[in-house]
């Protein structure tokens, strides 16, 4: 069997790509902003003096990271609903997005404050230094720094998962390649050019995250 390749259908199907790339980036960025702030908040709890605390953020890390993504999506966006909590596609793909990479992170950034020697921090305390101050700008910044490879991992990860969400009807890549297919029936190419666009915004995210490293941890960090 014979097949020929055909892409004279992209110059009009670049747009809807595009448009789901855009999609997928955004849910990215704000999915990684709202998840690295909410896995220092919980690895700094798991080392806090609060052992409830501690029970609860452990208990819902082990949830989070033993459940299928696309239960947790679908419990979000079908489930919350009977209970008076309706969201629409894109907040519910951002929430389930968010929960689900800050139960991997928070172990990634609990292992980046493990890392940095106690002695640190009570030097810090012994020149007058409030604790809050001392996380903050003295073991937060230099934590970052070593897991930083690990965080950049997990965030491409997320971004690939974010295929997962077409199955809410968010109008990211995969949704989009999805729908083109269907009308022209060209699955091959159209398969083929998602997973080029998918190399290409890991790449350039990468990139573009290992040169934000640079700027804003410093030199002296990287």
């Amino acid at each position: 069997m014979r097949y020929s390749l055909d892409f004279n259908w992209l110059w009009d199907g670049m747009g809807p790509l595009a448009y789901g790339a855009g999609t997928t980036l955004a849910l990215t960025a704000s999915t990684s902003a709202l998840g690295i702030v909410l896995s220092v908040l919980g690895a700094a709890a798991r080392r806090g003096p609060y052992p409830w605390l501690r029970k609860v953020v452990g208990l819902y890390v082990e949830v989070m990271r033993n459940t299928p993504f696309l239960v947790q999506l679908f419990f979000i966006f079908f489930g919350l609903p009977s209970l008076g909590l309706r969201l629409d596609p894109i907040s519910a793909a951002v929430l389930a997005m968010t929960l689900n990479m800050a139960a991997y992170t928070i172990e990634v950034v609990g292992a980046g404050l493990d890392a940095i020697p106690r002695g640190q921090k009570e030097a810090a305390q012994a020149l007058g230094l409030r604790p809050r101050l001392v996380f903050f700008k003295i073991i937060l910044p230099q934590a970052l720094a070593i897991i930083f490879p690990a965080l950049t991992s997990q965030i491409i990860i997320m971004m690939l998962e974010s295929a997962v969400v077409s199955q809410i009807s968010v109008r990211e890549l995969a949704q989009e390649a999805d729908l083109l297919q269907s009308r022209t029936f060209r699955s091959f190419e159209t398969y083929l050019v998602a997973t080029l666009i998918y190399l290409s915004m890991s790449a350039a995210l990468r990139r573009l995250l290992f040169a934000g490293k640079r700027r804003f941890l410093g030199a002296g960090l990287a």
